[in-house]
């Protein structure tokens, strides 16, 4: 039994995921978000990946608009090192968003988790809610 254990410790331990497997972006907090836009000499992009009737109604001072959508023909804008944060709703489109960018070898991507909905309720209360 004491065998088998050390095996698959041993394995464990000798795994190397493949680069596809891992995250290759950072997920942030929307207070983890403001910290880092409160501490960085250099503001990062924001990139609002929503559709023109979600900016309608809330959105962050300073993003750049590209709807989900559009991102595939775009995308060759932005500076591979620049650090991107990429902003929806709830985090969902924006962490797709965020994978293909990094699969694209953008090396600085970070995605707003839980979106602009939790932008407007841990930071921002008197954002609107949609």
């Amino acid at each position: 039994m004491q065998d088998l254990i050390r095996y698959d410790i041993a394995q464990i331990e000798a795994y190397q995921p493949n680069r596809s497997s891992v995250l290759s972006f950072t997920e942030m907090s929307a207070l983890e978000l403001q910290q880092h836009l409160e501490d960085s000499a250099n503001q990062p992009i924001l990139l609002d990946v929503r559709e023109a009737w979600e900016l309608e109604k809330c959105q962050l001072p300073h993003t750049v608009h590209v709807p989900m959508r559009e991102i595939p023909s775009t995308f060759g804008q932005f500076d591979l090192d620049a650090e991107i944060v990429i902003i929806c709703h709830h985090g969902i489109r924006s962490r797709a968003v965020a994978n293909y960018m990094a699969q694209q070898n953008f090396s600085r991507v970070i995605n707003l988790s839980g979106g602009i909905d939790q932008w407007a309720k841990q930071v921002d209360p008197s954002m609107a809610s949609y």
